[in-house]
């Protein structure tokens, strides 16, 4: 264990931790904050990571403890090193010296359908009774309503027991039919997973014996309570039971041409430091493992996952609610932005207009239709936008068009996009970036409903209900709307943003 006491200095902001922190960041003096990355990650990304805007940064191959009190930083590492390094001169510095040190980029790139053209996960739309017609009823309509068919997923329930990993037969009596008919239509499929086995299952009685199951400090196997019951868990230290589940899901991509994986769980809260496993792990080692298994699938997407920044994987932003402030649409770029300087360039915001589908239950008049079209322009030019809940089923005809117009206006710029994912997978750099990021001396350190998509597209989404409206604030240069007009910055402008639009400026100069 080390520990390190840093005073703050004036005008210093930090960033780091935990991804679901975000709204909280930067920490700075006359804040107080603390958290313990070993304890809880907040259901999404962390590293061992803390960068400062005067160009420091403290890094851990283990998990720590930290907080802000008193104007000093007070790191705590669970492992025996701690490094604090300075000079680095602003954030961007400190970001490009900590990646090249401890987590560089290794060249690899997820599925580019993933950038070029909107997802669609069918978790809202079928919750826990997803069939092979109602997938093929959804794809439909991505195309009837105009839009790009992209990547699909099939979520929960699609299979037998879990950690058995094969289609229901009752609900898609014909999957490989299924699959060619959404390749026809221009989809690529993916179906969601956990590293949760039903005890009471065929496979937990086949590879129980194997050792491939997490045992507890007893040596029994763990069966541990999640928002599905109660089921054991993989072991994914053990190189045999990850072999094993690969022989799986190789089989779901011969068999039906499957084309990639939603890992879902993960999380810290269903490990035990105690716990007994091929090679001994804390909590955090058990959320990396199962992290680990995903860099086999170009199509992939994790939304809990700790210290595998640079790596090619998909990092979905939490489940946000049906709303405005909170942990709603007010979450998502600050969400976003700590994702990016924690490493994890690959980023997908949650679903449009939220991801908890009990928001979405019984009678739908309570559902807020201008909420929906500003998460999807909010999503529109991040790295990836994601819908579920069905837009043509829930909104009229004239909140709907906006929502078509936001996923087409992310096609529009998937070249873009795509360019700079390429660019992330070679130098590790966020793709959706801090305006202080970009801009280190021109005070943009608390600027946080607006933010960049690389260093030449400024994106300021409207995400307070009725405005038509907003401040933007343009750094250094000259920046052009979407209908060639021009601002000098620096400024502070009010600009208008009546319900159809989402600003965006490009910097030409």
């Amino acid at each position: 264990m080390k520990r390190l006491e840093l005073p703050l200095l004036e005008h210093e902001y930090w960033w780091g931790g935990r991804v679901s922190d975000g709204q909280l960041m930067p920490y700075r003096l006359d804040r107080a904050f603390s958290v313990d990355l070993s304890h809880n990650l907040m259901d999404n990304q962390a590293c061992p990571l803390l960068l400062s805007s005067k160009g420091r940064y403290i890094w851990s191959e283990r998990s720590f403890s930290f907080q802000v009190e008193h104007g000093v930083l007070t790191v705590v590492s669970n492992g025996d090193e701690l490094i604090l390094s300075e000079g680095h001169d602003n954030l961007r510095g400190a970001f490009r010296h900590a990646s090249s040190a401890y987590f560089p980029a290794d060249g690899e790139l997820p599925d580019e359908l993933l950038f070029t053209a909107p997802q669609y996960n069918l978790w809202i739309e079928l919750i826990y009774h997803p069939t092979q017609d109602k997938v093929l009823e959804y794809a439909e309509a991505v195309l009837a309503n105009g839009m790009a068919p992209g990547v699909i997923m099939i979520d929960d329930n699609w299979h037998e027991p879990y950690g058995t990993w094969e289609f229901h037969p009752g609900r898609f009596p014909d999957p490989k039919a299924m699959v060619d008919r959404l390749h026809e239509m221009g989809f690529k499929v993916m179906l969601w997973l956990c590293p949760f086995v039903s005890p009471d299952s065929h496979t937990f009685r086949e590879i129980e014996p194997l050792g491939y199951l997490l045992k507890d400090a007893e040596g029994q196997t763990a069966v541990r309570r999640w928002w599905n019951g109660c089921s054991a868990i993989l072991d994914c230290t053990n190189e045999q039971a990850v072999e094993w589940l690969h022989a799986r899901l190789h089989h779901l991509q011969t068999a039906y041409g499957i084309d990639g994986f939603k890992f879902d769980a993960g999380d810290l809260t269903y490990y035990r430091s105690d716990d007994q496993a091929a090679i001994p792990m804390d909590p955090n080692g058990h959320c990396e493992a199962w992290g680990k298994v995903g860099l086999s699938y170009k199509l992939n997407e994790y939304r809990a996952c700790w210290k595998l920044a640079g790596r090619p994987l998909v990092q979905r932003l939490r489940d946000k609610g049906h709303s405005w402030e909170g942990n709603g649409l007010a979450a998502l770029i600050p969400d976003a932005l700590a994702g990016g300087m924690l490493g994890y360039a690959f980023i997908c915001p949650d679903m449009i207009g939220g991801g908890s589908f009990t928001d979405f239950l019984g009678d739908l008049t309570h559902l807020d239709q201008e909420l929906i079209v500003r998460s999807a322009q909010c999503s529109a030019l991040f790295p990836m936008m994601q819908f579920s809940v069905a837009p043509w089923r829930v909104l009229d005809q004239e909140h709907l068009q906006y929502c078509i117009d936001a996923a087409k206006l992310h096609a529009r710029f998937g070249a873009y996009i795509l360019e700079l994912a390429k660019q992330a997978a070679r130098d590790g750099e966020p793709i959706l970036r801090h305006m202080a990021y970009v801009y280190p001396n021109e005070q943009l350190e608390e600027v946080y409903d607006q933010f960049m998509l690389g260093d030449d597209l400024l994106v300021a989404p409207v995400l307070k209900k009725g405005q038509r409206s907003r401040m933007v604030v343009f750094p250094a240069g000259t920046w052009e709307d979407d209908q060639g007009a021009r601002i000098q910055g620096p400024t502070v402008e009010e600009v208008e943003a009546p319900l159809h639009k989402l600003p965006w400026y490009r910097k030409v100069n």
